[in-house]
């Protein structure tokens, strides 16, 4: 499964200067310097040049016939068909993933079908962390995929569903999938549209899945949380997206563990 937003930011970055990514991640440059101290230039710069100039694969979720599994894994035998997802469920013919990022799909369900399974993983965890009960209202900033598949589960849950995107394209789609209201990002009194749906108290959450260097997805999310909402990022969330959530108008901020805190365990392959 390709994620345009996701895969197409990752290869924009990556065809960046040396300065241009140095800007972009400032972390990362205190890392070096401090590496530089207790390490020395020389083997610091070597470190960081191998990584800078090594291939990197693209994807986080597929699905696929199991061909191996490790001699402590159990649940799963060469030929079942499982779906997968993480850094490792890459673009490739074979992968290894590990066990708790791998799971089983029924013999009715299509390969084609079961490759999406991380994105809906990722968008109910979204869901689950805005803490969202039935009848409220949760606005979705970016209607990639994450996002359209975001705006189905809440329909799914009794939540009412607010689109955004700065494409018109996608706003028609997210209407769709199934959107009570969708939205194009330079539409003329946007703002007051949303006030107007939600009766005249904004939105109950806001859920970011807009893959961009921008503000503006927060400055945006900032002006909707007229009351103490809940702000959620389910993409890449640069340093400055936590400044200006802080700001937000006292609202909650998390950024998110893309399909859960266990999808970081390590464990048997």
């Amino acid at each position: 499964m390709i994620s345009a937003g996701t895969e197409g930011k990752t290869v924009s970055d990556a065809r960046k200067g040396y300065i241009a990514k140095a800007k972009s991640r400032r972390k990362e440059v205190k890392m070096v310097i401090n590496m530089i101290k207790s390490e020395g230039f020389r083997k610091t710069y070597d470190l960081i040049m191998n990584k800078l100039e090594a291939p990197s694969a693209l994807g986080y979720s597929c699905a696929g016939e199991v061909i191996a599994v490790g001699q402590d894994i159990t649940g799963l035998k060469a030929g079942d068909k499982v779906a997968c997802g993480g850094s490792t469920a890459v673009h490739a013919d074979v992968v290894a993933v590990s066990r708790n990022l791998c799971v089983k799909i029924p013999d009715n369900v299509d390969l084609k079908h079961a490759a999406f399974a991380t994105i809906a993983a990722i968008a109910i965890q979204g869901i689950r962390q805005a803490d969202l009960r039935f009848g409220e209202n949760c606005t979705v900033i970016g209607l990639g995929i994450i996002g359209l598949i975001t705006l189905q589960v809440l329909k799914a849950a009794g939540i009412k569903a607010i689109g955004i995107d700065i494409n018109p394209a996608q706003a028609e789609r997210a209407k769709i999938s199934g959107a009570s209201l969708a939205l194009h990002r330079g539409q003329e009194g946007l703002l007051q549209t949303i006030m107007d749906f939600t009766g005249g108290y904004g939105t109950d959450a806001v859920i970011i899945t807009a893959a961009t260097s921008s503000n503006d997805p927060v400055e945006l999310a900032g002006e909707l949380c007229v009351r103490k909402e809940r702000l959620l990022l389910l993409v890449l969330c640069p340093p400055v997206f936590r400044a200006l959530i802080t700001t937000a108008r006292n609202s909650t901020f998390a950024c998110r563990h893309p399909t859960g805190r266990g999808a970081t365990i390590p464990v048997m392959k």
